[in-house]
């Protein structure tokens, strides 16, 4: 078992995972499965009760603290494609070649751009900026302050 306690950004949740060996029938059926994965997570978002369960099957052999951490990092990165795709549209482009890696690179930029800006939302940073475009070079001139965070 392992418990990881997140306070941020409106949220105040203790993540537990809680891994078991995979019955027989699921290592015959999955080759190189062997835990069964369940991960919870309780506490407040936004001042409101949250819970919410995940189950996984997976062959990886580690720690369980290792594993809460791999879920947490897969969850943070596809938090990020979520933000890219709803805001964006990226998964709806149908670039080719340099192209694809070209405008993923724009995408990535304006979004630092917003974020480093103080945007907490994406939507309204763009709205904030899309027919403004002394704001927006504004922002793309802007020195990163030397804070360390």
């Amino acid at each position: 078992m392992a418990t990881d306690h997140e306070i941020s950004h409106g949220r105040d949740i203790t993540w537990t995972l809680r891994a078991k060996e995979a019955p027989e029938h699921i290592q015959e059926a999955w080759s190189g499965t062997s835990w069964i994965v369940d991960v919870t997570a309780d506490g407040t978002r936004d001042g409101k009760p949250f819970h919410a369960t995940h189950l996984f099957i997976t062959s990886l052999r580690t720690t369980p603290e290792a594993m809460l951490r791999q879920v947490r990092d897969r969850w943070s990165i596809e938090s990020w494609h979520w933000i890219r795709d709803t805001q964006l549209h990226e998964d709806a482009h149908r670039y080719r070649g340099n192209g694809a890696g070209a405008m993923a690179t724009l995408r990535t930029a304006a979004l630092n751009l917003l974020r480093l800006d103080g945007f907490q939302s994406i939507r309204a940073g763009m709205q904030a900026v899309m027919h403004d475009i002394t704001s927006l070079l504004a922002m793309a001139l802007r020195q990163p302050s030397q804070e360390p965070n």
